[in-house]
């Protein structure tokens, strides 16, 4: 990482005063949108293909500032779950989103990180100048991919014979609980973690601070009751409850073991969604007249056991922290993806950050987890926050299914 690294903060120059510093080599985003996040086979998104909703976001990433989309050298997508791995349905959503067949385009699969490893993968090329300017963006649809259809016919019993290689294929839900169990997250921390993430987005919706995130897509819906297919305006994220509290929570039953202490309202949800990010040098932005909403610092992965693959945010932030030179204190806010309020809480327990800082506008649990997007997302949610708190710098990281956690450190510039 150390190339990406030297593009913001220099080799010798750290810290908050290097992060802060602004140089015409920093990789910066010009552009950061979502669409909105809604429930896997029941919400706004249910009858819309990823591509589909894709190149809805691919095209507002670039128009909303004006950008002539030939100049765009290079997209890279996250994606998890669709057949193909998403290559071509990639390219298909750029073709019809106005982009140029110049315009090269891959699909990168880190799962629930696969959002972030897309942006990084953008501002390592801009660093290295590669490129001068891409997009790095993130897709799923939970509704079309997520199940059966997208898992192998069988794997090598020779590599399962590797138990760690084995402990791969855990359920993403039975990790969560060995968290819970080996580090000793109780079912009540849990729930209290989970209500607030929903109260925090509950309130966040009413108050409108997601709107300037969200770009707001017209797709076809058919009607569960009536199979009238409708055109809707698709703007904001359905998932989110108001009223949940702790003690509603509580008298949910597990969802993986019997004895266990996660549950559906303690776990991400299931969705659908997109995000993307354009990203440039710096002196290509002066040069152009774009804005600059943020800086690019500096990103990082991390392995951990694939049984308790939640904890990766808790290894992958202080790794992160420690490449640039920052301290905690000095880090605004957190948006650490709750994959599981099992996960979650340890991690945020483990480097000892205050609850306060942690996802202001709630997270995973109340809004949604489309894998391949969340990465993306995050960005987008944690420049807008910074742009409504007046707050600086922040930290975006996730757990990675298999074992892994993923951390990167941005700047706002609003």
């Amino acid at each position: 990482m150390a190339s990406i690294t030297q593009g913001s903060v220099s080799a010798t120059a750290t810290g908050k005063a290097a992060v802060l510093a602004k140089n015409d080599n920093d990789v910066v985003i010009v552009s950061a949108v979502r669409s909105a996040m809604t429930k896997g086979k029941k919400g706004g998104f249910k009858d819309t293909r990823p591509e589909e909703i894709l190149s809805g976001i691919l095209r507002a990433v670039y128009t909303k500032v004006n950008l002539d989309p030939a100049l765009v050298e290079d997209i890279s997508v996250g994606n998890v779950l669709p057949p193909g791995g998403g290559a071509s349905a990639a390219r298909m959503a750029a073709l019809h989103a106005g982009i140029p067949v110049s315009t090269s385009i891959a699909t990168v699969n880190r799962q629930c990180s696969s959002g972030l490893t897309a942006v990084n993968q953008i501002a390592a090329q801009i660093s290295t100048g590669q490129i001068d300017i891409g997009i790095g963006a993130g897709v799923e649809s939970m509704t079309f991919g997520y199940g059966a259809a997208s898992q192998p016919d069988g794997w090598s019993e020779a590599v399962l014979s590797t138990q760690e290689a084995e402990d791969c294929l855990l359920p993403m839900g039975i990790t969560s609980e060995n968290v819970a169990a080996d580090y000793g997250i109780t079912r009540a921390q849990q729930d209290a973690f989970s209500a607030k993430s929903f109260q925090k987005a509950a309130a966040a919706a009413k108050a409108g601070r997601f709107r300037d995130e969200i770009v707001p897509l017209k797709v076809h819906w058919v009607d569960p009751k009536t199979e009238e297919v409708k055109d809707i305006i698709v703007a904001a994220d359905d998932g989110i409850r108001d009223g949940v509290t702790a003690e509603s929570l509580s008298k949910l039953k597990p969802a993986f073991k019997k004895d266990g202490t996660t549950h559906a309202g303690s776990a991400s949800q299931v969705s659908d969604g997109a995000a993307a990010v354009l990203l440039t040098r710096r002196s290509v932005a002066k040069r152009l007249g774009l804005p600059i909403v943020g800086k690019f610092v500096a990103a990082t992965t991390a392995g951990v056991p694939p049984r308790v693959m939640g904890i990766g945010p808790a290894i992958a932030i202080p790794k992160v922290l420690k490449q640039t030179g920052l301290t905690k204190e000095e880090v605004d806010f957190f948006e650490i993806n709750e994959a599981f309020a099992s996960q979650a809480v340890y991690c945020v327990e483990k480097i000892g950050l205050p609850y306060e800082k942690v996802n202001l506008n709630g997270g995973a649990i109340a809004i949604g987890h489309p894998l391949g997007m969340t990465g993306a997302r995050q960005i987008a949610t944690g420049l807008n926050i910074a742009k409504q708190t007046n707050k600086r710098i922040f930290v975006t990281s996730m757990c990675i299914g298999s074992g892994m956690g993923m951390a990167a450190v941005f700047v706002s510039e609003h």
